[in-house]
């Protein structure tokens, strides 16, 4: 069990403006509905988008999930994060080998994990399993934005399976 600080989670995905945003803003919402004392962030591996919103085509799928991303501020990850958070999540394989690389040590490393490793039904999914990745739908050019939609149902999968995940975490004895 941690002490009565915040649980700290961080996000991070390629340019921080698709993925990550949408999973920083579903599991705020899931962690407050759950009660769990949680902070939550994301960044981008790279820093083409810093200062800029959320992809539109995100948010419209946000919203239409019933979440709100109108507010986000894309920002790069720094390797200090490390030591201010708890978990560091990435959303696909590529994510998670440059934040290894990033991570100043063995601890630090031992931060990182899959977003979708938190997933009931890839529990048993190798990391090496592309089914792993939540695909970055930066190129959807559909209409309808069928990835961005997808992406929005692998994230809430994988955010419910990291509730209870952070439920055993947070919680404090009374």
């Amino acid at each position: 069990m941690r002490g009565m600080s915040a649980y700290r989670v961080s996000f991070v995905c390629t340019g921080n403006i698709c993925r990550s945003p949408a999973a920083e803003v579903i599991l705020r919402a899931r962690a407050q509905d759950a009660g769990l004392d949680v902070d939550v962030d994301s960044a981008g591996t790279d820093g083409w988008h810093v200062g800029d919103p959320a992809d539109e085509r995100a948010v419209r799928v946000m919203k239409d999930a019933g979440y709100d991303g109108s507010r986000h501020v894309a920002r790069q990850f720094d390797e200090s994060w490390f030591a201010e958070r708890d978990l560091i999540v990435a959303l696909d394989r590529g994510h998670a080998r440059i934040l290894h690389s990033l991570a100043p040590d063995e601890e630090s490393a031992a931060k990182i994990r899959l977003l979708r490793s938190f997933d009931p039904d890839l529990e048993d999914v190798s990391e090496e399993d592309r089914r792993i990745d939540v695909p970055d739908p930066y190129y959807d050019g559909s209409a309808e934005h069928v990835e961005f939609t997808a992406m929005i149902e692998q994230i809430e999968a994988a955010v419910d399976g990291m509730v209870d995940f952070l439920q055993e975490r947070t919680e404090h004895p009374a």
